[in-house]
């Protein structure tokens, strides 16, 4: 592996494939066969985000076993997150444990791939959403090493094996036939649980697994593609009249508009530049747009551009056209005073839904846009989603 090279916001990384395959053991060809009925449940010792660690031994009491593999950045997993609530719920007093696995290796997701999540899939980031979303079940991290991963290999999130008393794997697949939680949904987990409890046959014992991808580590190779092609795109820095700035604020383009007002002699601007490029690369591929407006002066243009690039922000920029700032704060209005940072979210009908004087809360940035992106035909729900608790 190289030494990573810091090219302002983004990363430049040369990794070989032939490199990661030596680290993980395998490569993009040889992927972890799914565990076969009737297998042995492969034994895991992994840590989990109560700060405890959990071995398969410790569920030995229980008459039937569950272990779930889901993450946090994906769509399909979040909106399976409540149906799996309930599911411990319903059978945590029958004798089935649960233990959910999060599979991926987090430097293996994309930007691209973050568009309907507030974060990814690290440690770190699995501990926020638990806590966040109220996980009733131990939730295991094995993206650093996936070695537990490679042994049941989950094809996708989430993916579900349930053991019988003997520990004999007697379904693999989905929770249920239907990611929009549909009611006439076939319950495929629920009605494996239900046999075996009954001490019947599975009805049917495999069925598919539809999510994203396990993001084995090998795919961090694309990651760093994806990186190194933004580094490269086009960074350019327009004039804007204070009538612009007027219309920006309206926001008639039909899109999410986030505004960051800044300045290159604002420390607190240029701390927080890389996030906002990072959360536009995010949601960029929806109906979302960044702006960002710099409050200076036109003869300042050349070294405002000189920053943008060596950030790599390659999206819209603009600076003020005229030497006074102040005709371009009154046009944005809103309550601005002109301190910067200062970063409004404003919906297509030009209502702020969110806004800070001073540095962002990432976190709360993008839940707020989140909660502000409408449905699409890709993962119908995710509003409702982002709207709930």
């Amino acid at each position: 592996m190289s030494v990573i090279l810091k090219r302002g916001a983004i990363a430049v990384v040369t990794i070989t494939l032939a490199a990661l395959t030596s680290v993980v053991g395998y490569a993009a060809d040889e992927l972890p066969p799914v565990l076969a009925i009737g297998a042995q449940a492969p034994d895991f010792h992994l840590p989990a985000v109560d700060g405890k660690s959990y071995r398969l031994q410790d569920f030995a009491s229980s008459k039937l076993l569950a272990v779930i593999f889901t993450s946090i950045h994906c769509p399909t997993a979040q909106l399976y997150e409540n149906r799996i609530k309930q599911l411990v719920t319903d059978y945590k007093d029958k004798g089935v444990a649960f233990v959910a696995i999060q599979p991926n290796n987090p430097k293996a997701v994309h930007l691209s791939e973050l568009g309907y999540t507030d974060m990814g899939d690290s440690f770190a980031e699995m501990k926020i959403r638990a806590q966040h979303r109220k996980f009733n079940f131990p939730f295991l991290n094995d993206g650093d090493t996936q070695g537990v991963a490679r042994k049941y290999g989950p094809v996708a999130t989430p993916h579900v094996f349930i053991f019988d008393k003997d520990r004999k794997l007697r379904y693999q697949g989905r929770v249920d036939s239907s990611q929009r939680n549909a009611p006439d949904k076939t319950e495929d987990a629920r009605n494996a649980l239900e046999a075996l409890l009954a001490g019947k046959p599975v009805p049917v014992e495999n069925t598919p697994s539809v999510g994203c991808s396990t993001k084995w580590a090998f795919k961090a190779v694309g990651s760093q593609e994806e990186m190194n092609k933004i580094a490269e795109r086009p960074v350019t820095l327009d004039l804007a009249t204070p009538e612009q700035i007027k219309t920006l604020r309206a926001n008639k383009g039909g899109k999410l508009l986030l505004v960051n007002f800044w300045a290159t002699w604002c420390g607190p601007c240029t701390d927080e530049f890389p996030e906002l490029l990072k959360i536009y690369e995010m949601y960029r591929r929806r109906p979302f747009e960044m702006v960002t407006v710099a409050i200076q002066a036109p003869d300042e243009k050349e070294s405002v551009l000189g920053f943008l690039q060596n950030q790599h922000a390659w999206g819209k920029n603009l600076v003020f056209s005229t030497t006074e700032p102040y005709p371009g704060i009154e046009a944005f209005g809103s309550g601005w005073s002109g301190a910067v940072p200062f970063t409004a979210l404003i919906d297509a009908t030009g209502k702020i839904v969110y806004k800070s004087q001073g540095e962002i809360n990432p976190l709360e940035l993008k839940r707020a846009i989140l909660a502000n992106l409408p449905d699409d035909n890709s993962y119908a729900g995710q509003h409702a989603y982002w709207n709930s608790k």
